[in-house]
């Protein structure tokens, strides 16, 4: 009888210290959080053309410039680059590009930005960006907005198989035109 109860209080602490040894630590929320845009956006449709998964930093009483400098090569977003994926070959910006997963990089300026697709993929933020990777560059229409966009934030608007895509932050939206 003694050894019985000695080994069942002896399963019971091995048992309880074996749940707090594999407790899982999960992370708070991420100051920038991802998200994802898709076209068409209605989630029951699975025909997309285009879809981008990014992460969403918020001004938080900062200037657009400070955080996006003029001239130089933004990620699109926070942390992880941004990777856009068209699910057929599209036209974007007026320029053709197959079908796949592409880095979607920006250079701003005060009139328009420049919107880039590059070959690199898994990547932290621009500092390893490499020019010689680029699939193509066109040019996106800045139009300002009327109300502030605190958190960054890509939508698509569109019809059938045509879309704009439209990055916008602060009080600036960049509008870049897909067609399938």
């Amino acid at each position: 009888m003694k050894k019985s109860i000695l080994l069942i209080a002896f399963l019971a602490i091995l048992t309880a210290t074996t749940f707090e040894i594999s407790a899982q630590k999960f992370s708070k929320m991420d100051a920038s959080p991802m998200d994802a845009a898709a076209f068409p956006s209605n989630w029951r449709e699975s025909n997309k053309l285009v879809k981008v998964v990014y992460s969403r930093p918020q001004l938080k009483g900062r200037t657009l410039e400070k955080l996006v400098p003029n001239g130089k090569v933004w990620r699109t977003g926070a942390n992880e680059a941004t990777e856009i994926t068209f699910y057929k070959k599209v036209t974007f910006g007026g320029k053709e590009v197959n079908s796949g997963t592409y880095t979607l990089f920006t250079i701003p300026t005060d009139e328009d930005w420049i919107v880039i697709l590059n070959n690199q993929k898994n990547v932290w933020g621009s500092y390893f960006y490499d020019e010689k990777d680029d699939v193509l560059r066109v040019t996106g229409k800045v139009t300002t907005s009327q109300d502030l966009i605190e958190e960054f934030s890509i939508v698509f608007e569109g019809e059938d198989n045509s879309a704009t895509m439209y990055i916008g932050w602060a009080k600036k939206v960049v509008a870049v035109l897909i067609k399938g």
